[in-house]
């Protein structure tokens, strides 16, 4: 174990001001507060020269341009009210610049206006300040998409699809009863990276859309307690090892009105991923995934018949395969696919027969989002420093060389323009709460936008923060950790600690930001006399195929044996007391905390639980399958995770919440562990969130941290 950085965010400088610690409210909401930090919104180019972006008014556009001069007020929202007020014939006020908003070209910007009972797709053209293009549609639609030449526009109308043309005709697309659910992002439970349901052909002529039969998935009760008489509101929610629901691809032809089913084989609770259109609109391609998910077959089809075509490559794997992104073609005869079958999610290139031409596998980079994408060369969003950074890397896809565009250790956002001359620069890093700026992309000197001041600063005094890395349990992978000192830190004094744990896949908790990732709740508990330590163990994101895989069919022992290694660090410090070592996670998170609790009762006296998995028998299909496989194929891996059967090693303070709403992680965990509990004579502090789903939000939140954080000081600190 050794260090590797040392970050003080204690700013001496200003201990001589009177400043106070956080409060719970500031700390929980800290850009309610004033302690937001300054940055830059709906940065887009309006051309290769000019960069626009919503002004700290949030009222107007202002433009930058590569040449270093400014114009403010370039588009009001005065002006597009004016507008608006002239095809809707009433008053329109509009509270801030539409953050949707997108340049069509150099003189027109679209944005979607929510009227009092209609919803406008508007085209706005900033020369001569009218509306060129207009459609209206319901206020009730949803997930809408524009055809590309912007003469319809389809939506979710409940669990159905409609399309709207411009000229104000309704087209009904489907007609199905409740629980079958057409273009719906919520398909497959939002996993394998679906963010829609519904995708318009390049050529704007066919709708692909899912369909979603979820009429013979088990309805699971969650109650509305603000009824007069509570109300039961199911939902349906596939449990592990249960009945799923089937879902199926379908083509709607916009010319002749009629819906072609994609003819794919297979079992019905199959998934259906990575959903693409061809260049020429004619064929479609679908990543078919078994419902054990360790095999992929890319498979291709008819867009007029709805015919298999071929397939394409199988992906096979001894524990998962997880695709998440969707096809991306370079011309009409090659495409890049990613995947982390050589050990790191990246970039390979077939052609159109299935073959692979070559891979762009780059160190340990992991891809995470194209940028820019050519015939010749690709711009894309990598990991690097071990998942720390997030960079921007160029690579030349027929060499297959690889470079970083940016070179400063930070976690990056980049906005590219049409010619690839210029970007737009949003990071931060450890000591640098936002930079933003415009740069060329020959490397020479750019042009700085905001150099945001560290919000804290003068109002309160930061703790310390310090990065460090730990040898994970099978001593040899090193994990990236964060320990947070307590206010005015002594290392003679004996301090309680606070573990902050999530540990499952799809999560990042000690990043390149910031404070390292840390938040507000986190200097809080810092300030109160706690050290606060989070650990990403074996199984989170951003390390590689085989650091997240030794999780399959074992969720949280790897992790937990990681985690222990943590606290092995935190026992090697003089200031720790050993005695006062709490535990605190939410959702995976709760699952790791209340593991932690009852497997090593000895090292954690202090619990809090929220919304966690009890037991992998009772989370969803495609999560949790994934993962686990199903309790039938997999009962030993089940027993062992369960956290159940080892409620009698309950020792220690232990708070669970739950919110009653939650979808995602079922009330029904923490109810059965209570009720264990009860059975086997364990105490147990337990609180309930009436409306809240899966967390707790808005101004609530301030009454779920004030609540942790009295937890851990009457019991561990006190």
């Amino acid at each position: 174990m050794k260090k590797i950085t040392f970050f003080a965010f204690m700013l001496a400088s200003f201990i001589t001001q009177a400043q106070n610690n956080l409060t719970i409210e500031e700390a929980t909401l800290p850009s309610q507060k004033g302690f937001g930090t300054q940055s830059i919104y709906g940065a887009q180019w309006r051309s290769n020269a000019e960069l626009s972006f919503i002004d700290a008014s949030f009222k107007a556009l202002s433009v930058k341009t590569i040449k270093n001069t400014t114009v403010d007020n370039f588009v009001t929202t005065t002006d597009l009210e004016t507008a608006l007020s002239k095809i809707i014939n009433d008053k329109v006020s509009l509270r801030m610049f539409p953050f949707d908003y997108h340049w069509e070209n150099q003189n027109q910007l679209s944005f979607t206006y929510h009227g009092k009972s209609d919803k406008y797709f508007i085209i706005y053209n900033v020369s001569t300040k009218t509306i060129d293009k207009h459609i209206k549609f319901s206020a009730s639609a949803n997930e809408e998409v524009i055809a590309p030449n912007k003469n319809y526009i389809v939506y979710l109308n409940d669990n159905n699809l409609e399309l709207v043309y411009d000229n104000g005709t309704v087209v009904k697309i489907t007609n199905d009863e409740k629980h079958i659910v057409n273009g719906s992002s919520n398909t497959h439970r939002n996993e394998f990276g679906i963010d829609r349901g519904m995708w318009i052909s390049p050529n704007g002529k066919k709708i692909m859309f899912y369909k979603k039969d979820e009429r013979m998935v088990k309805n699971y009760p969650l109650i509305d307690f603000g009824a007069r008489i509570a109300e039961e509101t199911p939902i349906k929610y596939p449990m592990a090892g249960m009945k799923s629901e089937e879902v199926s691809l379908h083509i709607y032809d916009i010319d002749s009105k009629t819906t072609t089913p994609l003819k794919i084989e297979g079992d019905k609770e199959q998934f259906l991923t990575m959903p693409s259109w061809a260049p020429s609109s004619d064929l479609v391609y679908v990543g078919v995934l078994n419902r054990g998910q360790n095999h992929l077959k890319l498979q291709r089809f008819n867009a007029n018949s709805g015919n298999f075509d071929r397939t394409l490559f199988e992906e096979k794997s001894k524990t998962y395969v997880e695709p998440n992104t969707p096809l991306k073609f370079l011309n009409d005869k090659e495409f890049i696919y990613i995947s982390e079958k050589d050990g790191y999610r990246q970039m390979y290139k077939y052609n159109t027969n299935g073959k692979q031409l070559n891979s762009y596998l780059y160190k340990d980079v992991l891809f995470k989002e194209f940028v820019s994408v050519s015939p010749k060369e690709i711009y894309y969003m990598g990991t690097a420093n071990k998942g720390m950074d997030k960079l921007l890397y160029k690579v030349d896809l027929k060499s297959g060389k690889t470079k970083p565009v940016t070179t400063n250790s930070a976690t990056y956002n980049i906005e590219m323009n049409a010619d690839k001359t210029w970007f737009y620069s949003q990071y931060t890093n450890f000591t640098t709460p936002n930079s933003i700026s415009i740069n060329p992309i020959n490397g020479k000197k750019g042009i700085t936008l905001l150099e945001a001041k560290n919000p804290y600063e003068g109002k309160t005094v930061l703790p310390t923060i310090e990065t460090v890395t730990i040898k994970a349990a099978d001593g040899k992978t090193n994990l990236n950790g964060r320990i947070i000192y307590p206010a005015n830190f002594n290392e003679n004094t004996k301090y309680p600690v606070m573990v902050y744990v999530y540990g499952g896949p799809h999560a990042q908790l000690v990043s390149n930001r910031f404070g390292a990732g840390a938040g507000g709740f986190d200097y809080y508990m810092a300030q109160q006399g706690f050290v606060v330590f989070t650990l990403d163990n074996r199984g989170s994101e951003n390390r590689g195929r085989d650091f997240e895989h030794v999780i399959h069919r074992q969720l949280g022992q790897n992790e937990m044996a990681d985690q222990m290694q943590g606290v092995a660090f935190l026992k090697t410090k003089k200031f720790v007391d050993t005695e006062k070592i709490g535990v605190y996670g939410w959702s995976f998170g709760g699952f790791m905390a209340t593991s932690l609790m009852l497997n090593y009762p000895d090292t954690f006296k202090v619990g809090v639980a929220g919304g966690p998995v009890i037991d992998w028998k009772w989370y969803e299909v495609m999560y949790g399958e994934r993962y686990m496989d199903t309790p039938e194929e997999n009962p030993e891996g089940y027993e062992k995770t369960s956290t159940l059967n080892k409620v009698k090693n309950l020792k220690g303070h232990l708070l669970m919440i739950h919110g009653a709403q939650d979808p995602v992680v079922v009330q029904q965990h923490s109810m059965q562990f209570i009720e264990k509990c009860i059975k086997e004579g364990k105490q147990v502090d337990y609180f309930l969130y009436p409306t809240h789903e899966h967390n707790v939000s808005g101004k609530d939140r301030v009454h779920l941290n004030a609540k942790i954080a009295d937890y851990f000081i009457t019991h561990l600190k006190k």
